[in-house]
């Protein structure tokens, strides 16, 4: 069987598109069947403030995760790659700023004064495989270094 690498940059970009997509997917929540595997490896790990999670329940959990907001936009910057292209692996570290707009519910509940936004920065660190789809991320980690506004109802309540 002959393997065949890729240069450093095409893999970068790709990695790079991989990242983009995935934040414009959780925006657009186009969650199709078994959407995640456009992303992800089946075994992924997904380590969040929120928990962690493998395989297919990330899917679950990134959905469920999701829905507590009515909007979301998630903006990716200063993506950095290590790619090992013999090996087919690479990590990937990116910042990440994370908005959510609450459900109306949300803030009728919390009143008048209530804040509309959740906000969070932090950054992402993922590892990924070459499989014969393209780049999948076999583990991701979301760090938040920072938050403004109140998390969704049920959360640190």
């Amino acid at each position: 069987m002959t393997t065949q690498t890729q240069p450093a940059e095409t893999a970068h970009a790709e990695i790079r598109t991989l990242v983009d997509q995935l934040f414009r997917t959780l925006d657009e929540r186009k969650f199709a069947a078994a959407w995640i595997l456009d992303f992800v490896t089946e075994d992924v790990r997904m380590e969040t403030p929120l928990g962690t999670t493998e395989g297919p329940d990330a899917a679950r959990a990134t959905e469920e995760a999701l829905a507590r907001y009515d909007r979301t936009q998630h903006i990716a910057a200063g993506i950095l790659t290590d790619v090992d292209a013999e090996a087919g692996q690479a990590t990937a570290s990116w910042n990440a700023l994370m908005t959510h707009v609450h459900h109306d519910t949300t803030l009728r509940e919390r009143g008048a004064d209530a804040d509309p936004l959740f906000t969070v920065g932090g950054h992402y660190e993922a590892d990924l495989r070459r499989t014969p789809a393209g780049w999948r991320f076999s583990r991701v980690a979301i760090r938040a270094v920072w938050t403004k506004g109140q998390p969704p109802l049920g959360i640190n309540d």
